[in-house]
């Protein structure tokens, strides 16, 4: 196995265990949490085909991204980043809606939903901008500002109809920029600013009725209603073991979780497959756990968190900054995507509606991911190839690589 996977899949054979497992494991989970799907079809295997064909397809992708140099990819954000731009401006006028959010365009009949495009292509971008930083004091005021203006412009656009998502692309380029070395004062400015605004827009959705805010509110009302149930559940009793239509997905969630046990009650044995709303999306981790029991739940967290650390590894092996930031900045999108959708599931934080990436059903979201995938393999493929490579050397100290911080990721 070992031999194949050097063979035709170069860069780091252990992301490509942990990409290879999550597409299985995900082929495994949603053939039994998408029953509602068939149901509706009227074929029980289409919808399982249809996510077995986007796996496909991503590994296909993947495999393509990550023969293409880095410096390519560095060039071609920027397109990625003008592009993201126009449909996030045209699915504020033309996007379909579902469940109560307007997040996804219908091109040429393939839905699509422009966010993740935007927030590759930031990422990308930033990792550009940190990467210039070569004198503190004149470089770091210039693309410090660059990146701010590209945050402001394209974070309010999505945080129109999709607030966790705004706000995890806003903290994993914090994190980029922190890594980075930005100047504390800066980053603590920016955090302050930050708390200061979300602070600010609660009191002001609070304050004022919903029929008296422009109808592209309305999403801050929803946001808003489910920290305020999630608050008064876990004050009153009655309202915490009591099924409603506003705490379904909550309640079934529990359910199957308490229903898994050490071992879980093995694929396709589940029940509250039927009862959850978004059981092959947002709630998927609550099968996975319900089916496959702790054991299950804690094996798919093991295999994020490899791939941060091997993230932190390679970081620390590349002779630049800009792939280092790049990795660190595509893993941490993917990791912090992974416990939120976990958190919901689990009922430690309110519903947002994060998928867990490569594994919930998403056309766009598990492309976009097997690309994040690709760009990480495609680095450490380039590593490997570098003449003076060596399996455990550490970080070249040129560009101010901050080693120190990378190492304790």
């Amino acid at each position: 196995m070992e031999n194949l996977l050097k063979k035709y899949l170069k860069g780091d054979a252990t992301l490509w265990i942990v990409f290879i497992g999550l597409c299985i494991l995900s082929s495994i989970e949603m053939y039994s949490a998408s029953s509602t799907l068939a149901y509706k079809a009227s074929n029980h295997a289409a919808p399982m085909l249809r996510h077995v064909a986007f796996l496909t397809g991503g590994a296909l992708i993947a495999f393509g991204v990550h023969l293409i140099p880095y410096r390519y990819i560095r060039i071609f954000s920027y397109l990625g980043l003008l592009l993201s731009l126009l449909t996030l401006i045209w699915v504020l006028f033309r996007g379909q809606s579902a469940n109560d959010a307007t997040r996804w365009l219908v091109i040429g009949g393939v839905q699509f939903q422009p966010s993740e495009l935007a927030k590759l292509s930031v990422i990308i971008v930033a990792a550009d901008f940190i990467s210039r930083i070569k004198d503190n004091k004149h470089d770091e005021r210039i693309y410090f500002w660059n990146t701010m203006i590209m945050l402001a412009v394209i974070c309010p656009l999505i945080l129109v109809e999709n607030f966790s998502t705004a706000f995890i692309l806003f903290v994993v380029v914090f994190i980029m920029m922190f890594i980075g070395r930005v100047s504390l004062k800066r980053l603590g400015l920016l955090a302050a600013s930050l708390v200061l605004m979300l602070v600010l827009g609660f009191g002001v959705v609070k304050a004022i009725p919903k029929e008296s805010m422009p109808k592209m509110f309305d999403r801050a009302y929803t946001w808003v209603g489910r920290i305020d149930r999630y608050k008064t559940e876990k004050k009153d009793d009655k309202t915490k073991y009591s099924i409603t239509d506003e705490n379904r997905q909550v309640q079934h969630g529990r359910i199957a979780i308490a229903r898994g046990g050490v071992v879980g009650v093995m694929p396709g044995n589940s029940i509250e497959r039927d009862f959850l709303p978004q059981a092959y999306s947002d709630f998927i981790y609550a099968i996975i756990v319900e089916e496959m029991g702790l054991i299950g739940g804690v094996f798919v967290i093991v295999l994020y968190l490899i791939l941060l650390f091997r993230a932190g590894r390679i970081a620390t092996t590349c002779s630049s900054v800009f792939p280092a930031i790049l990795v660190i900045g595509l893993s941490l999108m993917i990791v912090i995507q992974t416990f939120i959708n976990m958190s919901v599931a689990t009922s430690l934080i309110p519903v947002t509606g994060q998928p867990l990436p490569l594994i919930s059903r998403g056309g766009t979201s598990i492309l976009i991911t097997c690309i994040y995938f690709g760009i990480i393999l495609g680095i450490t493929r380039q590593i490997k190839e570098e003449p003076a490579y060596e399996e455990e050397a550490p970080a070249h100290p040129d560009e101010n690589l901050p080693v120190v911080e990378l190492e304790s990721l």
